[in-house]
Order: structure tokens, then sequence, then C-alpha cells
């Protein structure tokens, strides 16, 4: 019998299936990983919007994570909305009890529309209580910016705030670079120090829904193979950058019928 790696998030569920649980588990499947999944949160949201959030109770949380760490080989775990101080707490309670399973920590604070995600208490909890239990972080730059206090304004300073947060807070940091202006995108990896750049050019599309939970749970899915984190991210870079290319244009049928937002979801 076929055995697939397993891999379980921990993050919103997006009625509008383009970011959350949504998201990951969509990457999951393509990457041959089988999915697992905790709700934080339920979001009224379309890529334009943020209408409403209804966080989960904190005790079905808890619950949700319990049942599924006692009853299944995990081989990697990624966070995304967390929402809460009590969510993040709880959730890294619970994580502290399996510290060999690497985790990706998405520290969704602030979504693409500009819309904050979490409560203002969140950035302490995010320091305090889990982001010693990481293994990588991948914040966007306003998230880099909450989290740091600087401000990120080009690529130098984007390579100074990744190698500041590596060594203040002891963990990889894949810090992203898609808000900047420019041609191309770098996401810049700092792990004990060394600079890795995975540079890729700048893709026009409207269709960049989710990019930030699609490439963290690309990552976990390479981390749920066994892969290391540089193979990890560059493959996660390449199905980010073909699910980009090949976006679907919302409320076209035509488009629907005729293309995927995800590349083919066969794995070899």
């Amino acid at each position: 019998m076929h055995s697939a790696p397993i891999a379980l998030t921990i993050a919103g569920s997006d009625c509008s299936a383009g970011a959350g649980l949504q998201a990951d588990l969509k990457t999951f499947q393509h990457f041959g990983v089988y999915g697992l999944t905790v709700a934080t949160c339920v979001v009224a949201e379309t890529p334009a919007e943020v209408r409403s959030i209804h966080p989960v109770p904190p005790n079905i949380i808890a619950d949700q994570l319990a049942i599924l760490l006692e009853s299944y080989p995990i081989g990697a775990i990624k966070t995304g909305m967390l929402h809460s101080a009590e969510i993040i707490e709880l959730v890294a309670t619970a994580l502290a009890r399996h510290p060999s399973i690497p985790l990706v920590l998405d520290p969704v604070m602030i979504a693409s529309t500009g819309d904050s995600l979490a409560e203002a208490d969140t950035k302490g909890a995010y320091l305090d209580h889990l982001v010693q239990r990481a293994t990588l972080i991948t914040p966007n730059l306003d998230e880099a910016e909450a989290i740091s206090g600087a401000r990120i304004t080009n690529e130098s300073e984007q390579a100074l705030v990744a190698r500041q947060l590596n060594d203040e807070l002891g963990t990889a940091i894949l810090l992203k670079g898609g808000h900047l202006a420019g041609p191309d995108c770098l996401d810049l990896l700092m792990d004990d120090g060394i600079r890795t750049d995975f540079r890729s050019p700048r893709i026009d599309t409207p269709a960049s829904h989710g990019t930030g939970c699609t490439l963290s749970s690309a990552i976990t899915a390479g981390l749920a193979h066994g892969h290391s984190m540089i193979e990890a991210v560059s493959d996660a870079k390449v199905f980010l950058n073909q699910s980009l290319s090949h976006g679907l244009k919302l409320g076209d049928l035509h488009a629907l019928n005729q293309a995927t937002h995800f590349p083919d979801s066969t794995t070899e």
C-alpha cells in the first residue's frame, strides 16, 4: 500500500478558497502530501475584501490539535492565520510537546489588501511563545516591519532585516520581497547567517490572493518529504511562479473550464 507523507496546517478558512486552509490543501495535494487541517478562524473574504472574521472557540482548536497529533505521524506543520494571542499560546503549548516535527510559521497579520488579519497583541505572542519553536518563518515585508520595527524600502534593507531577525529570533527567515517595486521579486532566505536568494521575474496578475499561504504550504510539503530547507524553498518558488502564471480570472466561466489555479496536480 502506498503511504504519503502527512502535513498539518493550522490556519483560517477562506471562503473564496484562494488562501488559508483551502490553498494549503490544494498545495499539499500537488506535492503528494496528505493534508490535515486545524481551523482557527472562519473568514468571509474575497481577493478584494476581508469582510468579517469569526475565531473558532479555543477549546475546539485545542481538541483538533490534540486528536491529530495523537493519531497521525505528521511529517511537518505550518501555521497560518492564528488571529489572537490566546490562539497563538495554545498552539505553542500543543506543539511544544512535539519538538521534532518541522514547523513553518507564516505570521499572517496583514492581508495583501492591507486588511488586518490579527488582533493587536499577536506580535508579542508570536515572539514570546511560538517563534522559538519554528524551523522557518516566512513574513512578507509588512509583517517583517511589524516584527522588527524597521522600515524596508529596498533590497538592501530587506537583507539587513532578514539578518537581524535570523540573529535575534534564532530561526531561519524567508523574507518575501513581493511588495517591493521592480521587475524582479526577491525572496531572501537567511539560515544560520547564510544568505540564499530566490529571485524570479515579477508576474503581473490579479490572481495573487493566497500567495503567502501557497508558498509556506509548499515549503511545508517539501519538509514533510524530508527535503533540505533550500530544496524545499526552491521547489516551492517554482510551484508558486507556475501557479501565478496560470491564475484564474474569477467569474470567467470559460477560463474556469479551460484552466486551473494550480499546475497539474499529478506527482512523480
